[in-house]
């Protein structure tokens, strides 16, 4: 069985239904959700004149293996309703593998872990909630320290 950390979030619509239909979709179809963090809110990161977004941590257990979840989650994204046009732009869902056991993949389809999450305060806040003492298998640090040590000042709230 594999440990996955996903992250899902979207700032379109009615936000809460899609992460439930999210949470729902990679219970049916990718494996059993064991942890989830709370939603959170957080202002756009990168292409800031959008909506808010809200994001959650989800930790499953997978048969799938890494390649294959991303491949399942473009298809589940794209049947959600999800069209990719620019990056950082405004979306109904998102699903992100942050890391993948302990595993260092780097594919040009798949980087894991997620290289730009060390950065984001919308992505360690809620992985931190659930997963404190985790060590970067990159960066040999704890989800704590990453978050101490983040120079992003976008502001996550628990709703």
């Amino acid at each position: 069985m594999n440990n996955a950390y996903l992250l899902i979030g979207g700032n379109e619509g009615d936000r809460l239904r899609y992460l439930q239909q999210a949470r729902d979709h990679i219970s049916q179809h990718f494996g059993e959700i064991v942890e989830q963090s709370s939603v959170y809110e957080t202002a756009a990161w990168g292409k800031t004149n959008q909506p808010n977004f809200l994001n959650q941590v989800l930790l499953i257990h997978t048969l799938l293996d890494a390649v294959s979840l991303m491949n399942n989650i473009l298809l589940a994204e794209k049947k959600m309703g999800r069209i990719r046009n620019e990056k950082y732009s405004a979306r109904i869902i998102d699903i992100d593998i942050l890391f993948f056991n302990e595993e260092i993949i780097n594919l040009p389809e798949l980087v894991i872990p997620h290289p730009e999450m060390q950065n984001r305060r919308f992505v360690l806040v809620p992985m931190n909630e659930i997963a404190p003492q985790l060590i970067h298998p990159v960066f040999h640090k704890t989800i704590n320290t990453l978050l101490k040590e983040c120079m992003d000042k976008l502001d996550v709230k628990k709703i």
